[in-house]
Order: C-alpha cells, then structure tokens, then sequence
C-alpha cells in the first residue's frame, strides 16, 4: 500500500479481508469476516489522506459484496431451519397415522373372515379388468372379470368366494390383474391395504411399516382410512 505524506493510501485492499497483523482471518464465521471489514475500514477512514481520499466506488462494491456473502449466510440458516420444520411435521403427521389403514402400490391381500381389500392404479380409463387370485401355494382359488374401471385410484374389495363357491381360509393372499382400454394392453399398479404398524426416519426418508407389504414411503401412499 503506497503512503503520502507519511499517511497511508485510502484504497482498501481485499487482501486484508483475509489477512490482519499477519495472521489469518477465520473463515468460518461471515460475521468475523463482517467485523474485521469494518474495523479495517473505519481504520483507513480516519488515517485517510486528504488530497487523496477514498475511493468510494471501491468501498461501495467491496461492501455489496460483503452484504450478499451474509445475505447468502442468512437464507442457508433459513432454509436448514424450514427443512427441519418439514421433516419434523411429517414425522408428526406419520406417526398419527399408527393403527390407520392405507393403500399403497402391493400385490398382497390379506383376507379375515370372507373379506379382502385390494386395488389398483390406471394410467387411463380400461374398458375390462380381469383379476386373478392365488393362495399362498400359488394356487388360483378365484378368476373375476371387473369391467370397466375410471382412470386413477380404483379400491376394490373380494368376498372371500373362490371359484368353486367355498369362502376362503383367512391369510394372505396374491393378486395380479390384466387391463385394456380398446384393444391396447394398459400398464397396472396393483395396490394393497395394510394398516400402519410403526415409523422410521433414516437416510431414505420417512418409512411406514405395513406388515403385508413392508416399508413403504409417504409417497406411495395412495389413500388413508
């Protein structure tokens, strides 16, 4: 930094932003950098030379600077604290979920005493669905031709009645289904109920546990009873 008269030069160097006394500014802290700023400049305004003031378009810029390297500072401690606002309001609504039943994408079905619930997902409105039901040995204890079902969330329920007119042990059973609107094949997501058993938040997100399906995502939910 050149001097006058014994006095120093009014332009501030960036390089003391970083370097004060020959030690080195913590960088950690946008507030220490804030500080040390200021203190070098009031610093340089008081020894300033008068025939060869400041330039205050240089200070002006340098200040901008400084205030956009806080204002980023500021909205990344906003956005952390929004975040974990999020995430513990989920965690909160997950957990009310406990005990409640959903539908989310499965191909288990569990039926008590003649009744099963079941569902499934289509991209467009079909003009026939046909479902087909097996045990736990793989074996098809029940054929149904549904119709014609709305594009989107479709819940269904099955009286238990296998083909040959029996009603169905209770247990767990396995569906798939064939869908098509005219004569094109249309892609399914087939849908099981369980009832919520517990929560778990870990690197993957909000979990819930349904014990005929498994973890699922709130995300994947596609209706709550």
């Amino acid at each position: 930094m050149a001097t006058t008269s014994g006095v120093q030069s009014s332009t501030v160097d960036p390089a003391l932003l970083t370097t004060m006394n020959g030690a080195k500014a913590s960088t950690n802290s946008t507030e220490d950098a804030k500080n040390t700023f200021m203190t070098l400049l009031v610093t340089q305004l008081k020894n300033q030379d008068p025939l060869n003031p400041m330039d205050n378009a240089q200070v002006t810029s340098q200040l901008a600077q400084l205030s956009t390297v806080s204002g980023i500072d500021k909205l990344n401690a906003s956005v952390t604290a929004l975040s974990a606002s999020f995430q513990n309001g989920q965690n909160l609504q997950a957990a009310n979920m406990i005990g409640h039943g959903v539908i989310a994408p499965g191909n288990t079905m569990v039926v008590t005493d003649g009744k099963g619930i079941y569902g499934l997902e289509l991209p467009q409105a079909a003009s026939n669905v046909d479902v087909v039901i097996r045990d736990s040995s793989n074996v098809v204890v029940r054929k149904m031709t549904l119709g014609a079902l709305p594009q989107g969330v479709n819940t269904l329920t099955w009286d238990g009645k296998t083909d040959a007119g029996a009603t169905a042990a209770n247990g767990a059973y396995k569906f798939e289904f064939v869908a098509n609107a005219a004569d094109k094949k249309l892609d399914v997501t087939s849908l099981a109920f369980g009832v919520v058993s517990s929560i778990t938040s870990g690197s993957q997100g909000l979990k819930l546990s349904l014990p005929n399906i498994g973890d699922v995502s709130m995300n994947d939910v596609r209706q709550i009873y």
